[in-house]
């Protein structure tokens, strides 16, 4: 049987709050964890944003590497609670976005998190007077760049939708003292916020030719 293990109390309240948010955003979330050297889990979720969040909490996942449904994830990390914790039947198959590497991150720049909060509430403002038929805003605006750093001999272009998510998943705090990491690597771009990250394609893949 799956098993989640927690030395600490507070490693399981905080991955569950990160779950809460996600299943908030979509009752539909499946959660995916990974086990890591160290005793540390990194726990994934596919936003409706289209772009992923992370956060990584000390324990063990057995098997070290599976995708479960976020509300009976949700239920065992706030309701059941305890030490040792099923979190939920295997949903491996549900999974279906590539996870980025573990290696080669460049670190770009730190952004003051109060700014990039201001720029996600403009964005918000913004999107909610341009809803699309669906409930959603078009991605026309969800990809416009909102932020542009650069350092490392990399320029990077931040779309707005990676700060909807980092605000969605209640990773934007606003302190004064708070920053936001950027890093990236070739191909992908990383938003590391105090409770969180959220990382997405720098570039989009092109479809293949049949």
């Amino acid at each position: 049987m799956p098993e989640l293990v927690f030395d600490d109390p507070s490693e399981r309240d905080d991955l569950g709050a990160f779950v809460a948010r996600a299943v908030r955003l979509d009752q539909q979330a499946v959660v995916r964890l990974r086990g890591r050297e160290g005793g540390l889990i990194d726990a994934w979720v596919a936003t409706p944003f289209d772009v992923l969040a992370t956060r990584t909490a000390r324990g063990v996942i057995e098997p070290g590497d599976m995708t479960v449904s976020g509300g009976e994830l949700l239920a065992a990390l706030a309701v059941v609670r305890g030490d040792r914790l099923d979190p939920g039947a295997p949903r491996d198959m549900m999974w279906r976005s590539a996870l980025p590497p573990t290696k080669h991150w460049q670190v770009v720049d730190r952004v003051p998190a109060s700014m990039v909060s201001d720029l996600a509430d403009k964005g918000l403002a913004v999107a909610k007077e341009n809803v699309g038929p669906q409930g959603t805003p078009p991605a026309s605006l969800l990809d416009q760049t909102v932020l542009t750093v650069s350092g490392d001999g990399l320029e990077i272009k931040v779309p707005l939708r990676c700060l909807f998510a980092l605000s969605g998943m209640g990773f934007l705090t606003g302190g004064a003292d708070e920053h936001i990491r950027v890093t990236a690597t070739d191909a992908w771009l990383r938003l590391d916020a105090r409770y969180g990250a959220v990382v997405r394609r720098r570039h989009a893949l092109l479809p293949l030719l049949v």
